[in-house]
C-alpha cells in the first residue's frame, strides 16, 4: 500500500478518523496502551474499510497533532482566551472531555508537525488524569492538572489504609514491609504499586459517578462499621458488595468492583493534594468532596459553628496526632497480619507496642465516630440540591425521605470568596464580579419586593432567601433535564453563582392561561382560556416604557450583538422554542403537587466564554403565576402583592408564607414517588455489548436497569422465572427482549406478562434481514414493538415511564429542544459556508 507521506489529510479523512477515534473500545485501549504499534494498524484498516488510504503512522502523527491541537485550544479557553480554535474541536471535545486539559511545556509547544508528539508520556499521568472522573471536576480541573506533573516528583504519605485499599492484592505485602522505618514515604514511582488508581475502565464501566452517587458511597464510607471492616479487611470484596447494596437501596446502580474504584480514588487524590498542600494553597479548591473524604481519614467530628473538617475541638487534634504518630506502626502492623503464618507467633515488645498504640486510636476514633455520623448526614442533606441528576432514587421509596432541603455547593463561605466591582443592579438583585472564578458572577438577591416597574415597592424580610432557594432548584431541575443554563451552584442562603452572560434585553413569556396583561391587550379574550400550544410572548425591557411588547421581526431587526453573538433569526427561533420547553418542563413538575402554573417569565443571556444562548436571569416566585387546585382565588404568586390594595404589616405577612410556601414545595420538584426500571433479558452473552448501548441510554435518563442472560429456547422455565421475579416486587417494569437469530425471547414475555416487553434484536449483516421477521411477525393476542437501535429501545422505555414520572420527562423534553436547536445551529453553519 501506498503511505501516501506527506499527503495533506482531507475534512472526510479527518471525520472518518474521529468516527473510528470515538469508539468505546478504541479510546480504551488508546488511554492504556503505551505501544500502541497494533492499534493504529487496526484503525488504519477500518480506515481502509471507509475508503481512506492511510498507514499505521499516518494514523498516529494525525491523532497527536489533532490531541495537541485541541489541548493548546482548550487550555487557551479555559485560560480566558476564546479567540483560539480549530476544526473539529467540539468532535474532539465529545472524545477527550473528561481529559483535564494541562498547560503544553515550553518544547512541545514547538512541536506541531506531523511527527509522533508524545502526548501522554506515562502511566503515572494517565491515572493522574482519569481521577478527575465527575463531569464537574473536569471543568475545575485546569489548576490541578497544572501542578499534577509535581506531584510525580514528589512523595506522598503511606497509612494502614493505603494498603487496605489495595488489599486485593497480595503482591503489596513485601512492599509494605521495605517502606517501614522510612518516616512513612516512598517516591512515586514506588508508590504507584500502593497508590493504583482503578479507572472507570479497569472495571468495564462506562458511566461517570454522579454527585449524588458520590455523597450517597461517602455517607455509607462514614458508617463506623464500614470503616471497621475496611481497615481490618485484607479481603475486601464482601465490603464493598455490601457497600453496593446499600447503594443499590437507594435507587444507586454500582456494582462492588466500580464501588471499590471511586473509594480508592478518592483516597489517592486526597492524599495526593495533602501533599500538594506543604507547598501551594487549600487543596479544596482543587478537590471536590475533600472536607468529607478529610473528615472521614481524619476521623475529625462536626464543629460547632461549622460544617466544614477545621479542628475544632481538642479531641479532634489528638485523634489526628495518633493516627500521624502511628502511621508507620499501622503499615507495619498490616504487613506483619499478611503473613499467615499456621501456628501462632510469640509478639517482640515492638508489636505489643504496635498493639497499645492501636487500641489508643480505636477508642478514639469510637469517640468521634458519632459527631463524624452527623457531619456526613448534615452534608449530604446541604448538597442534596447540588445534584439529584443522573441518579434518581427509583428503587426504594424510603430512600426519597432521605432528600432534605437544598444548601450551597462546596464554595468557600461568603467571607472567603473575594467580590469584584458591581457589574448591574436591578429591582430585586445585584451582580458581582468574582476575580477568582474568570467567567463567574454572583447573583445576590435583595429583601425586595416590587410590583408596576418598582411603582410599588416594599422591604420583606427574608424574601431574598426565598427567591433564592426557589431559584436555585429551578434551575437545577432544568440544568439536570439538559437545559443550557448560567446557573452554576448555589453559594450561600442569598446567592448563587452563575457564569457571565451578556443579557439579551428581551423577557420572554410563555403563557398555558389567559389571564392578567394578555386580557387587557386582547380585549374579547376571556380569563381561563387555554393555549395549545402555549402562547410565546416577547418584551423589550425598557422601565421608561413600560416594557413593550415586540414581534420577532422587531427583534430581528434590532441586530443586537451580546458577546460576539449576533441575534438573527436562527437565535430567535432557539429562544422561543427553548421558552416552551422550559415552560412545559416546569409545568409537568408542578402537576404532581397539583398546582397549574399559569404562565413563565424568563431571559436569556450569551455566555462571554461559550458564546452560547443559555436561560439567565433568575426564576423565583416573582417569574410565574401559580395556581394550587388551578384556582386562581388560592394563587401563591407575586399577584397576591400586586392586587392588594393597601399594603399593610399583616398583608406583607400573607405574601411571605405564599412565597414560603412555593420555596418549601418547589424542593419536592427534584424529586419523584415514581419508580421503575428497565430490564433488559439477553438470549446471549454473546449479545452483552448491545445490552450494555441500552442500559448507557436508560442511565442518561436516569432510569435503573438490570441485565439478565436467558433463552426462552432453551430455558423457557427460567426466564419465566426470572419474569416472574420482576413482577413480584411491584417495581414498574419494561422488559427489552435481545436475542438474535430466531427471537422467541420478546414474543414468550409479551405472552405472559401484562408488562410492556420491546424488542431490540442485535442484527448481523449476513442474517439480518431475516432474523427480524421472528420479532415483527408475531402471533394474534402479543403486543410486542421492535426497535433496532438500542438507544431507541431504551427512549422507549423512558417515554413510558415518563407518563408517571416529570424528571424523566422532563430529559426527553430536554432531548428533544437540543436535537432541535443542533440541527437549527447546523443549517445556520451550512447556509454561511454556502454564502
Amino acid at each position: 500500500m501506498e503511505s501516501g507521506a506527506g499527503k495533506h489529510w482531507t475534512e472526510e479523512e479527518v471525520k472518518a478518523l474521529l468516527s473510528v477515534w470515538s469508539e468505546k473500545n478504541i479510546r480504551k485501549q488508546l488511554h492504556g496502551t503505551l505501544r500502541n504499534k497494533g492499534i493504529f494498524i487496526y484503525i488504519a484498516k477500518r480506515l481502509q474499510e471507509l475508503g481512506v488510504c492511510r498507514d499505521w503512522k499516518q494514523c498516529r502523527a494525525k491523532y497527536k497533532n489533532l490531541k495537541y491541537e485541541y489541548r493548546t485550544v482548550k487550555y487557551a479557553h479555559n485560560s480566558g482566551d476564546v479567540t483560539k480554535t480549530m476544526k473539529f474541536f467540539h468532535d474532539l471535545d465529545a472524545i477527550l472531555r473528561y481529559e483535564p486539559v494541562t498547560q503544553l511545556a515550553a518544547e512541545e509547544n514547538g512541536r506541531c508537525s506531523a511527527t509522533e508528539t508524545q502526548l501522554n508520556t506515562s502511566p503515572t499521568t494517565d491515572n493522574t488524569q482519569e481521577i478527575l472522573e465527575d463531569e464537574e471536576d473536569f471543568t475545575n480541573s485546569t489548576q490541578a492538572a497544572l501542578e499534577a506533573t509535581q506531584i510525580k516528583k514528589e512523595t506522598i504519605d503511606i497509612d494502614d489504609d493505603s494498603l487496605s485499599t489495595t488489599s486485593e492484592d497480595r503482591s503489596c505485602t513485601p512492599v509494605a514491609k521495605r517502606i517501614v522505618g522510612t518516616d512513612n514515604q516512598i517516591p512515586l514511582d514506588e508508590a504507584q504499586n500502593h497508590f493504583k488508581v482503578i479507572t472507570v475502565n479497569d472495571t468495564g464501566a462506562g458511566k461517570h459517578w454522579s454527585d449524588n452517587e458520590v455523597r450517597a458511597l461517602i455517607n455509607i464510607w462514614s458508617d463506623a462499621k464500614i470503616q471497621q471492616m475496611l481497615e481490618g479487611a485484607t479481603r475486601n470484596k464482601e465490603i464493598f458488595e455490601e457497600i453496593a447494596r446499600r447503594l443499590m437501596k437507594r435507587g444507586i446502580d454500582r456494582d462492588w468492583k466500580q464501588c471499590r474504584t471511586k473509594y480508592k480514588n478518592l483516597k489517592y487524590e486526597y492524599r495526593a493534594l495533602q501533599k500538594e498542600n506543604e507547598h501551594h494553597g487549600n487543596p479544596r479548591r482543587k478537590m471536590r468532596f475533600y472536607d468529607e473524604v478529610d473528615c472521614i481519614l481524619r476521623r475529625q467530628p462536626l464543629g460547632p459553628s461549622s460544617w466544614g473538617c477545621e479542628s475544632s475541638s481538642l479531641l479532634s487534634v489528638s485523634v489526628g496526632e495518633v493516627t500521624a504518630n502511628t502511621g508507620s506502626l499501622g503499615v507495619k502492623r498490616k504487613a506483619w497480619n499478611d503473613e499467615m503464618s499456621p501456628v501462632p507467633l510469640k509478639k517482640s515488645p515492638s508489636e505489643n507496642t504496635i498493639l497499645q498504640f492501636q487500641k489508643l486510636l480505636t477508642e478514639k476514633v469510637h469517640t468521634v465516630t458519632e459527631g463524624k455520623k452527623l457531619l456526613l448526614e448534615r452534608l449530604c442533606k446541604q448538597e442534596e440540591m447540588q445534584d439529584l441528576n443522573r441518579s434518581q432514587l427509583y428503587g426504594d421509596p424510603s430512600a426519597i425521605k432521605q432528600v432534605s432541603a437544598p444548601a450551597a455547593a462546596m464554595a468557600p463561605a461568603a467571607s472567603e470568596l473575594k467580590l469584584g466591582k458591581k457589574i448591574n443592579e436591578g429591582k430585586t438583585k445585584e451582580v458581582f464580579e468574582l476575580p477568582e472564578i474568570p467567567g463567574c458572577v454572583l447573583m445576590q438577591s435583595k429583601d425586595q419586593i416590587t410590583a408596576g416597574n418598582a411603582a410599588r415597592k416594599d422591604r420583606m424580610e427574608g424574601k431574598a432567601a426565598i427567591s433564592n432557594t426557589t431559584t436555585s432548584c429551578v434551575f437545577q431541575l432544568l440544568q439536570e433535564a439538559g437545559i443550557k443554563t448560567a446557573f452554576v451552584r448555589k453559594h450561600s442562603d442569598t446567592a448563587f453563582i452563575a457564569g457571565h452572560c451578556e443579557m439579551i434585553p428581551i423577557e420572554w413569556v410563555c403563557r398555558r392561561i389567559a389571564t392578567g396583561s394578555f386580557l387587557k391587550r386582547n380585549p374579547g379574550v376571556k380569563e381561563g382560556y387555554k393555549f395549545y400550544p402555549p402562547k410565546i410572548e416577547m418584551f423589550y425591557k425598557d422601565d421608561a416604557n413600560n416594557d413593550p411588547q415586540w414581534s420577532e421581526e422587531q427583534l430581528i431587526e434590532a441586530k443586537f450583538c451580546f458577546a460576539g453573538l449576533t441575534i438573527g433569526q436562527t437565535e430567535v427561533d432557539i429562544m422561543a422554542h427553548s421558552t416552551q420547553a422550559i415552560f412545559e418542563i416546569l409545568e409537568k413538575s408542578w402537576q404532581p403537587q397539583n398546582c397549574t402554573l399559569v404562565d413563565l417569565k424568563i431571559e436569556f443571556g450569551v455566555n462571554i466564554l461559550t458564546k452560547e444562548i443559555v436561560l439567565a436571569d433568575v426564576i423565583d416566585n416573582d417569574s410565574w403565576r401559580l395556581w394550587p387546585s388551578g384556582d386562581r382565588s388560592q394563587q401563591k404568586d407575586k399577584q397576591s402583592y400586586r392586587d392588594l390594595k393597601e399594603v399593610t404589616p399583616e398583608a406583607l405577612q400573607m405574601v411571605k408564607r405564599n412565597f414560603e410556601w412555593v420555596a418549601e414545595r418547589v424542593e419536592l420538584l427534584l424529586k419523584t414517588k415514581s419508580q421503575g426500571r428497565v430490564v433488559v433479558l439477553m438470549g446471549s452473552p454473546s449479545d452483552l455489548s448491545h445490552c450494555e448501548k441500552i442500559k448507557k441510554a436508560c442511565a442518561t435518563f436516569g432510569i435503573p436497569c438490570e441485565l439478565r442472560v436467558t433463552s426462552a429456547h432453551k430455558g423457557p422455565d427460567e426466564t419465566l422465572r426470572i419474569k416472574a421475579e420482576y413482577e413480584g416486587d411491584g417495581i414498574p417494569t419494561v422488559f427489552i427482549a435481545v436475542a438474535g437469530r430466531s427471537n422467541g425471547l420478546g414474543p414468550v414475555m409479551s405472552g405472559n406478562t401484562a408488562y410492556p416487553v420491546v424488542n431490540c434484536p442485535p442484527l448481523s449483516a449476513d442474517w439480518g434481514a431475516q432474523d427480524v421477521w421472528s420479532s415483527l411477525r408475531l402471533p394474534s393476542g402479543l403486543g410486542c414493538p421492535t426497535t433496532l437501535s438500542p438507544e431507541g429501545a431504551a427512549q422507549f422505555a423512558a417515554q413510558i415511564f415518563g407518563l408517571n414520572n416529570h424528571l424523566v420527562w422532563a430529559k426527553l423534553r430536554s432531548s428533544m429542544l437540543n436535537t432541535w436547536i443542533s440541527l437549527k445551529q447546523a443549517d445556520k453553519k451550512l447556509r454561511e459556508c454556502t454564502l
